[in-house]
């Protein structure tokens, strides 16, 4: 089993969650389809939960705010790993993001923001406390790859350099295709925007590994999901692009053997 047991370097991607209307409905879902077990956190947290697979957190389920004047979309959300939260934000802003939850702590488990890269793709930061992000990856029902669909990659590259040290080379034997970098080691991908349907916004979608993506699909479905993208092969394996009850996108992939 993959396990991650100290800090993601930073520039990794190392943490998802989601918001949802229903975070009951939503735990349920994810429960049937990738066999996580979870259940609503303390108020003090606003019940958010982590998500555990074999008792390891491998993602987050917290309640749509209610009290903001526009709600967020349901959407699932990438955290990329810093070791200072702070002087992240600055460079930010510095390189010409967005601000949209400002440094804040986590208790004990660590620190966090939100913000948005100048072609408008929103993630997340997380500065590891007593919790350092995901500690199951690269398996059925866990975190396997984070994508960025941007509208301009040299203005990417510009950006999550400046911000993170990312460094975003074209992946050999993939057209169109290129690869974030940290060092020297491919931690997720980018495409071009124009591969989307048109009027998609700059956004980063997360992969989540199965065992079988047909049956998944087929499960999905079954319990009220939305197929965006039908199962494919492709150079890294077979996989597909759905939508959860709720709306919330996502991919899913039988990686290739190595």
């Amino acid at each position: 089993m993959p396990e991650v047991t100290k800090p993601y370097a930073t520039g990794t991607p190392c943490w998802v969650d989601l918001m949802a209307s229903d975070q009951q409905a939503a735990l349920d879902f994810y429960r049937d389809l990738l066999g996580w077990q979870g259940r609503p956190g303390p108020a003090e947290f606003g019940g958010y939960t982590v998500c555990e697979l074999r008792g390891k957190p491998v993602a987050g389920i917290g309640p749509k705010p209610q009290d903001m004047p526009e709600p967020p979309p349901t959407v699932w959300t990438g955290y990329l790993a810093t070791t200072d939260a702070q002087a992240t934000q600055d460079a930010i802003v510095s390189a010409g993001g967005t601000l949209l939850v400002p440094v804040m702590d986590v208790g004990n488990l660590g620190r966090m923001l939100v913000a948005a890269d100048p072609q408008g793709a929103v993630f997340g930061v997380w500065q590891p406390g007593d919790f350092h992000g995901a500690q199951v990856v690269n398996e059925p029902g866990a975190l396997t790859w984070n994508e960025l669909h941007t509208s301009d990659v040299p203005g990417a590259t510009g950006f999550y350099g400046e911000a993170f040290g990312i460094e975003i080379e074209p992946m050999e034997g993939v057209d169109s295709y290129w690869a974030l970098m940290i060092g020297g080691r491919a931690v997720g991908g980018v495409t071009e925007l124009a591969n989307d349907p048109p009027g998609t916004p700059a956004h980063w979608l997360t992969y989540f590994a199965v065992d079988d993506v047909d049956s998944t699909v087929d499960a999905l479905i079954r319990s009220g999901g939305t197929v965006l993208a039908p199962p494919f092969d492709m150079t890294a394996g077979r996989m597909t692009v759905v939508a959860d009850p709720q709306g919330a996108p996502f991919a899913m992939i039988k990686p290739s053997p190595m």
